[in-house]
């Protein structure tokens, strides 16, 4: 399941905590910076994938942890994967970007994770279906995901019929055969493909989510949204001839060995080691900060307690600097001092490891608008042009359209208002996978002028 989007944080809380109050209320009467028209989409073309650099032995406990448990923490008592050609369908009102994103998906997970999964039409049957639904229809049922999966049946109208139904319990497969993923048809070209990723990933492979993984989809944090190289050679794993669903954890485990070994020779005698495994005390806390349906106060205090609890563990991994910038997210609006200092706090330890560049960029956005607010023209030019190669790379859209608006606004505060016109005119394709609707870009354009004192004094 993917859970509503936590990272990319909407900039009203930004807009409270940056600048006097008057300026949040500016920002939706700003004049719109935006041509009549907007500059056609623009979409991500096909790169290479980084491979991880963890060890074998590493890999080996995050496969076992990722195929053997669900998210809530069940165990899950036997391996399970397709087995055989794979076919897939969509049905629903699919949008021409699903569809386009959908192709190159399929032929990474073809070319990369080696894995036989083919595209039918809607009409024929398939051991996949993907249904694109209306956003408010899908979360009046599951109100905190943004889109999920779930087995043994194919169209929206089953699952609402059994989904009460132990059919419906991934413990109880002993091989898959007929599934669904449901996810949004009206949400940006992002969100869409976002789901995608992550679902169909988890459709075919893993089942759990790991906080303590820093390169993978398999994370809740929803830093990661394109499948890794990380993600590619579990799914490549995952298929390997060696296994077959019903075998057991210690079947698995025994064979592990040598596929990775095959899959992965970097990784026999180099590569980081096996991380600490995460207490439940700490993960209930993260999902309490996040937890929609919780009241400000008693997130905040969830989020406290995650740091706590990081820091009582003695980590400084991206699960001490995840507490603090949920910790920075949600007092943004209260007490920008302790948002601040909880955002710097995560970068220090995000900006210490080669594998958090994407984590990091995530946090400079919340940094550069700061800088951008105070005047600091320079430093948010900065900070932003350290950052901009891990977004492409990653693929995030919202991000580097949202890093560009702000770079243009630290261009027009330096001078140099042409360079901010080209700048602030890339973001707007960008803009448009990212956000989606002309309004929606619009509104992200106004809200980062609305940071600028220009645009406060405008």
């Amino acid at each position: 399941m993917r859970f509503l989007p936590i990272c990319f944080v909407a900039l009203s809380a930004l807009l409270a905590a940056c600048a006097p109050a008057p300026m949040a209320k500016r920002a939706a009467n700003l004049p719109s910076a935006l041509p009549v028209t907007l500059p056609p989409m623009k979409t991500f073309q096909a790169r290479t994938t980084a491979p991880t650099d963890k060890s074998n032995i590493a890999l080996a406990q995050d496969f076992l942890a990722l195929a053997f448990q669900l998210e809530s923490g069940r165990e899950l008592p036997i391996f399970t994967r397709f087995e055989g050609p794979i076919t897939l369908r969509v049905t629903g009102t699919p949008t021409a970007s699903l569809n386009r994103d959908l192709s190159r998906l399929l032929g990474r997970l073809r070319n990369e994770a080696g894995i036989p999964v083919m595209q039918v039409p809607a009409s024929a049957e398939a051991a996949i279906t993907i249904e694109a639904i209306p956003q408010g229809q899908l979360q009046r049922l599951v109100p905190q995901a943004a889109c999920f999966v779930a087995p043994r049946v194919s169209s929206w109208a089953e699952y609402k019929r059994l989904r009460r139904s132990a059919l419906l319990d991934w413990t109880t497969l002993e091989t898959r055969t007929k599934l669904a993923i449901f996810l949004p048809a009206d949400v940006s070209p992002q969100e869409v493909r976002d789901c995608l990723h992550e679902e169909l990933a988890q459709a075919l492979g893993p089942l759990n989510d790991l906080y303590r993984l820093t390169d993978s989809v398999f994370n809740d944090d929803n830093f990661h949204t394109v499948l890794t190289g990380f993600d590619m050679l579990m799914l490549r794993a995952y298929y390997a001839p060696e296994l077959r669903s019903g075998m057991t954890r210690e079947a698995v485990a025994a064979r592990l060995p040598a596929i990775l070994a095959r899959e992965n020779p970097r990784g026999i005698n180099a590569g980081t080691g096996p991380t600490a495994s995460t207490p439940r005390a700490w993960t209930d806390a993260i999902e309490g900060a996040l937890g929609p349906r919780s009241s400000s106060s008693a997130r905040l205090a969830s989020a406290k307690r995650a740091v706590e609890i990081a820091r009582a563990q003695g980590w400084n991994d991206n699960r001490t600097a995840f507490s603090l910038f949920v910790l920075g997210r949600l007092s943004m609006g209260t007490n920008a001092d302790q948002a601040l200092t909880a955002f710097l706090q995560s970068d220090q330890i995000y900006r210490a490891r080669r594998d958090t560049s994407l984590h990091s960029a995530h946090v400079a956005m919340q940094l550069a608008a700061y800088s951008l607010s105070a005047g600091q023209a320079g430093a948010a030019l900065t900070i932003v042009n350290e950052n901009l190669p891990s977004v492409a790379a990653s693929e995030n859209a919202a991000l580097l359209a949202t890093l560009l608006m702000v770079k243009a606004e630290a261009l027009e505060l330096l001078g140099r208002a042409s360079e901010a016109r080209a700048v602030r005119l890339d973001s707007l394709g960008w803009a448009r996978y990212g956000f989606g609707s002309d309004r929606d870009v619009r509104t992200r354009l106004n809200e980062i002028a609305a940071l600028s004192p220009a645009g406060r004094n405008g």
